[in-house]
């Protein structure tokens, strides 16, 4: 099955993913105003492996090394802000996700260096192709950051017993 190429204006793809970015920031300011638990933590990653049914379709297969790549950019690289300014805290029974000032910053920062390097990207990969690297990077971000606060929720949990 091959797909139409599809004649998105670059315009269009970074504005949505303006839109998206400004979408989780709100989410995640919103999020820790209410106690996380274990189901909210590693919900997010198993929902969006999900994703990775659309190497099902040829034109978004990419070289396998290119796959370790990605994931691995996002564990090592655009993981570890996330994880260093996401901190948890025991109030009473309950456990909740601390803000941090910069972790919006972080998400700007983050979603900036993302654009800049989709355009590069861009211009020796097919569009199906690149989606497919920054689903990778952007899973790669965050299954390390989930797993890195479910542990710490545990360790939290763990202390008050």
């Amino acid at each position: 099955m091959q797909l139409a190429h599809l004649a998105v204006p670059q315009a269009t793809v970074t504005l949505g993913a303006m839109m998206t970015a400004v979408m989780a920031i709100i989410f995640r300011m919103r999020a820790s105003d209410k106690p996380v638990n274990a189901k909210k933590l590693l919900m997010p990653p198993v929902g969006m492996s999900t994703g990775f049914l659309m190497f099902v379709v040829p034109v978004m297969r990419i070289p396998m090394l290119w796959g370790l790549i990605a994931f691995a950019a996002g564990a090592l690289l655009f993981a570890y802000p996330l994880i260093r300014y996401s901190r948890l805290e025991r109030r009473g029974d309950d456990v909740f996700l601390v803000r941090s000032k910069a972790f919006v910053f972080i998400l700007i920062g983050l979603l900036v260096i993302r654009l800049l390097l989709r355009g590069v990207i861009e211009q020796y990969v097919t569009l199906p192709q690149t989606g497919a690297i920054f689903f990778i990077v952007a899973f790669g971000m965050l299954l390390p950051w989930r797993l890195a606060m479910y542990r710490q929720f545990r360790q939290l949990l763990a202390a008050a017993s």
